[in-house]
């Protein structure tokens, strides 16, 4: 399928924390689904740089930009230089986020309060321009059914408590909570909102974790698909929320998790 022929063919979207893992893979399938990028970034700009060079390849078109999404003046100046090149802004993937792991009782402040900024805070303020350029520019037919879609990178922890990283865990629950009230206020001005809920998936963030092939046997106990996911699975599923074929689908978390939800200790017969 060329890129003309593409699912988001023509639409232009906001990928945060797009320079590495989950959200790098994202900005790649988006380009091969036809849509121009923004791949933004908060400090790695080599690897931001090496994501547009992929985008490019893929004969995709797009533009790096470095932006704190916990910062409100740098998400308006995102979105402001976005609108300027490209006009508008279709899709916004809200991605970025960060783990800043420690037992409860040893958790600093400054360790909560660094990852609800990142992870939930600037998932409200892209989220809020997002919705601003959507209402201004309303549903163009030729582009979308709908006036604008975000998707909110959530986790299997908005379900699933997480002992050590209770600010990251936290976050996703708000997270989801926030994608769905947003979902529910703004459905009826054809504006799409809703998460996707990765489970383990090969990206740095969690390298811990599939490291050493003990470490991989350990972690395949709690997938019942027997694998790691890969950036690619979670791509696929984004170009999909954000395309027309989930024009009927509002306020929901796609889990992409291998199972990991189905409760695997009880494969057995518990």
């Amino acid at each position: 399928m060329s890129r003309s022929q593409g699912k988001l063919y023509g639409q232009v979207a906001i990928i945060t924390g797009a320079s590495s893992g989950i959200g790098a893979g994202i900005a790649t399938a988006y380009a091969e689904a036809g849509a121009r990028v923004v791949i933004n970034y908060s400090s790695s700009e080599d690897k931001a740089k090496k994501v547009l060079e992929e985008v490019l390849q893929l004969g995709g078109e797009g533009f790096i930009c470095k932006a704190d999404v916990s910062k409100e003046g740098q998400v308006r100046e995102m979105f402001r230089e976005a609108i300027d090149r490209f006009g508008t802004v279709d899709i916004l993937v809200n991605n970025a986020g960060l783990q800043k792991d420690a037992p409860f009782h040893e958790l600093s402040l400054e360790e909560w309060n660094r990852v609800l900024a990142i992870n939930l805070t600037g998932q409200f303020l892209c989220a809020r321009e997002a919705v601003r350029e959507f209402l201004r520019r309303g549903v163009v037919p030729e582009r979308s059914k709908a006036a604008g879609k975000i998707v909110c990178m959530s986790s299997v922890h908005e379900t699933i408590p997480w002992a050590g990283h209770a600010n990251y865990a936290a976050s996703k629950g708000g997270v989801m909570m926030l994608m769905k009230s947003i979902a529910q206020e703004y459905a009826p001005k054809k504006i799409r909102v809703n998460s996707i809920g990765p489970g383990a998936i090969r990206t740095p963030i969690n390298h811990g974790a599939w490291k050493t092939p003990e470490a991989y046997r350990n972690l395949l106990k709690l997938i019942p698909s027997k694998r790691i996911g890969e950036v690619e699975d979670v791509g696929k599923a984004a170009v999909w929320l954000a395309s027309d074929d989930a024009d009927y689908v509002n306020g929901i978390t796609l889990f992409v998790d291998g199972g990991m939800l189905l409760y695997p200790g009880f494969e057995d017969n518990g």
